[in-house]
């Protein structure tokens, strides 16, 4: 559904009349592949982008991080990628996936409105780089093996696929006591399926195409807390598009938020009931306060940038003035 969204965008901004029609090179990280639902989506538009004048150029990645060096590299015009692996490119924007920082979708969607105004703009910029567009995964949960592990405490020594490039997952993994199982998004499926580790974390449009239920089944859970929140983001070589182009993706971006939610719905609809593990409140409590206490101990190490960490409180305070750390 992003890359439906964003590569729909692109095509009013970069149409530019008469003559050879203009080609831009766009790389597509897909877990799935150049079979996966995110390529898929993207690929029905090419017939759309050529009649606007543009020859778009799609290259699907099942590696994430090959897909981030061949941008880098200057082989890509334009990238989609996830939030965290988009921290190298722009440090606030890749600060929005912090544990913890976006309870759900109400806070989500306040965020979006605020990154799609002009005057966000300075945000975005990074350089030679601009993030186009940044679009919701949805809730991260925790995706465990066995039922009873169903509380921090319970999660010390076990073994959980975690995001070795992510020094946010690596260290919160680490202050509950578990086991760091490096992993990638092309392999984390893989070893939560086949037992090599008792624990992993996705969204749930992740669930059905990465076959976690085959990991989840039949002793397992998808625990019903989110403890990040997914997104996308589109990221162009600013010198390779108009200067226009970006924050009109944005502007139109937001107006189609509701179809990626409604991918993000019936995902996690499709998820049996049976299969979802809700949290005591004074579980969910304290999983409120590790996060604060890991999100706000990168933040002091120069991981998050503070601005994004305090645009986010400032939207958690505004949906729930009776959090905790409102009051501070």
């Amino acid at each position: 559904m992003a890359a439906a969204l964003c590569v729909s965008l692109f095509f009013p901004t970069l149409s530019h009349g008469q003559g050879e029609p203009l080609e831009r090179s766009f790389c597509v990280f897909d877990p799935v592949g150049a079979n996966g639902p995110l390529f898929a989506i993207t690929k029905t538009f090419q017939p759309v982008a050529l009649k606007q004048g543009i020859k778009l150029n799609l290259r699907s990645y099942t590696d994430e991080k090959v897909a981030a060096e061949d941008f880098k590299a200057g082989q890509c015009d334009a990238v989609l990628l996830t939030g965290t692996r988009a921290r190298e490119f722009n440090k606030f924007t890749g600060s929005l996936e912090a544990m913890g920082a976006v309870p759900g979708e109400q806070e989500m969607r306040l965020l979006y409105n605020t990154l799609s105004q002009a005057k966000a703009r300075p945000f975005l910029i990074d350089g030679p780089y601009e993030v186009a567009g940044v679009f919701p995964g949805g809730a991260i949960y925790l995706h465990t093996r066995d039922r009873g592990i169903d509380s921090v405490e319970k999660l010390q020594g076990k073994r959980i696929a975690t995001l070795d490039y992510d020094q946010a997952s690596v260290r919160m993994v680490r202050h509950v006591g578990a086991s760091v199982v490096g992993s990638n998004s092309a392999n984390f499926a893989g070893k939560f399926n086949n037992g090599s580790v008792d624990l992993a974390y996705a969204p749930a449009v992740a669930y059905t195409p990465l076959e976690l239920y085959k990991g989840v089944e039949p002793n397992g859970a998808v625990v019903k807390y989110a403890i990040g929140y997914m997104n996308f983001q589109v990221i162009i070589h600013r010198d390779r598009f108009p200067d226009e182009a970006a924050q009109m993706v944005r502007n139109e971006s937001i107006k189609r938020i509701d179809q990626a939610y409604d991918v993000i719905a019936q995902a996690e609809a499709e998820i049996p009931k049976t299969v979802w593990m809700n949290l005591p409140q004074e579980d969910t409590a304290e999983y409120d306060k590790m996060l604060r206490k890991v999100r706000l101990s990168l933040l002091d190490d120069g991981v998050f940038d503070e601005r994004a960490i305090k645009l986010m409180k400032a939207i958690r305070c505004r949906v729930d003035a009776t959090r905790a750390e409102c009051a501070s």
